[in-house]
C-alpha cells in the first residue's frame, strides 16, 4: 500500500495493519454516516486504535477520506488482453466496478464536492487519485507502442499532454456516467466508448507536425 500521510511526522514506525484498518473503517463510516456526520472519533472505534493514532497520521477528516478512496483505485490493473482496444475495454470495466461500490461512491462524490472550496483539498485528490493512477495510461500506451498499434512520441512534453488527455476522457466518461448519469458501465458501453477513444487517438498519430 502507498503511504499517503505527510512523511515530515515523526515519532514510533507506523503500522500497515493499523493503516489498512483505519482506510477500511473509514469507508465503511462514509456508507453508514455520509460525508457530514462522520468523524475521526466514529473512524477510530471501528478501526480499534486510539483517535490520537488518526491524527499522527491524518491532519484531518478530508485528507483522511482522500486516502481512504485513492486506496480503492489502487487496485485497478492493466491486463494485457493482447490489444489496445481490448485492455481498455478491460480497465475501463474495473474502473466502472469500483466506482459501484457504494464506498466508492460516498467517496468520491463527497471529497469532489469538497475540494471545489478547498484548494488542498484538490490537490490531494490530484496526487493521490489521478497522478497516480496516469501510470495506467502510461503502461498501456508504451505497451501498445511495443506492439506497434501506436507511433513512439519523441517529444516528451507533448507525450504528457496526450497522456493527460486520455485519462481525463477516460475518467471522465466513466465517473459521469456512473455517478451522474446513473447508467450501466456493461461491455456493449465499453467497446462503443473505447472506438471512440482509438479513434481520436489514431487520428492524433496521424496528424502532420506543424513545421
Amino acid at each position: 500500500m502507498h503511504s499517503r500521510s505527510p512523511a515530515s511526522r515523526t515519532g514510533r514506525p507506523r503500522s500497515a495493519a493499523a493503516d489498512a484498518a483505519i482506510l477500511a473503517a473509514t469507508r465503511e463510516a462514509l456508507v453508514d454516516l455520509g460525508w457530514s456526520k462522520l468523524t475521526l472519533g466514529d473512524v477510530a472505534t471501528r478501526a480499534g486504535v486510539a483517535k490520537t493514532t488518526l491524527y499522527r497520521r491524518w491532519a484531518g477528516k478530508n485528507e483522511l477520506v482522500v486516502d481512504a478512496v485513492a486506496e480503492l483505485f489502487d487496485a485497478l490493473e492493466l491486463p494485457d488482453r493482447g490489444s489496445l482496444a481490448a485492455d481498455i475495454e478491460g480497465v475501463v470495466l474495473q474502473f466502472a466496478a469500483i466506482l459501484a461500490l457504494p464506498e466508492a461512491k460516498s467517496g468520491l462524490m463527497a471529497v469532489v464536492a469538497e475540494a471545489t472550496r478547498d484548494d488542498a483539498l484538490r490537490e490531494r485528490v490530484r496526487a493521490s487519485v489521478v497522478d497516480r493512477q496516469k501510470r495506467l495510461v502510461l503502461e498501456g500506451r508504451a505497451r501498445a507502442q511495443a506492439r506497434g498499434e501506436l507511433p513512439p512520441e519523441p517529444d516528451p512534453g507533448a507525450a504528457a499532454r496526450t497522456a493527460d488527455l486520455i485519462f481525463d476522457m477516460v475518467a471522465g466518461a466513466v465517473v459521469h456516467r456512473t455517478l451522474v448519469s446513473g447508467q450501466p458501465v456493461d461491455e456493449e458501453w465499453v467497446r462503443g466508448f473505447t472506438q471512440v477513444l482509438l479513434r481520436g487517438l489514431t487520428a492524433q498519430s496521424t496528424r502532420p507536425v506543424a513545421g
